[in-house]
């Protein structure tokens, strides 16, 4: 494929993306909690409310994210709008290592007022601090289409 099939997917349509990936958790998530702690779950104080919330509200989202990265090179948000999450440098699937520490940058980019979140609308390539650490980049084909993005020893932009 050619590179000019390729654009960068931008602030908004990540922004939708992850949205739709939130609910998608959120249907998830708040049966098991439900389940095991009663709708008094959401009016309890404090962070953790347990070890299964451990599992539930920050293992098992952490474990399905990266999976999916590292397998499909997205998340169900992603899916939907066309876009894969690749390495900048090849347009090769991530590792899972690449996967692990993009989920970790997340975490920076959101400490300092999620400054490094927002900064995906102004870089050049749309890269948020997470893409950076990781050495990634998010990618359709031009026009949003869905179908799946895949190239062979090319660098992206």
């Amino acid at each position: 494929m050619d590179n000019s099939d390729l654009e960068y997917v931008g602030f908004w349509a990540r922004v939708g993306a992850a949205l739709i990936d939130t609910v998608v958790l959120l249907v998830i998530i708040t049966p098991a909690l439900v389940a095991i702690y009663g709708w008094e779950y959401f009016m309890a104080d404090g962070l953790v409310k347990g070890p299964a919330d451990v599992l539930i509200s920050w293992v098992l989202p952490a474990v399905a994210c990266i999976w999916l990265w590292h397998k499909l090179r997205a998340t169900p948000g992603k899916m939907l709008i066309g876009a894969e999450i690749v390495d900048a440098e090849t347009g090769e699937a991530m590792s899972l290592g690449q996967s692990v520490i993009r989920y970790l940058g997340y975490f920076v980019a959101a400490l300092p007022l999620c400054l490094g979140l927002i900064w995906v609308a102004f870089d050049p390539r749309k890269q948020g601090w997470h893409d950076k650490i990781a050495g990634t980049v998010v990618v359709r084909r031009k026009g949003g289409r869905t179908q799946p993005v895949t190239f062979k020893d090319q660098r992206i932009g």
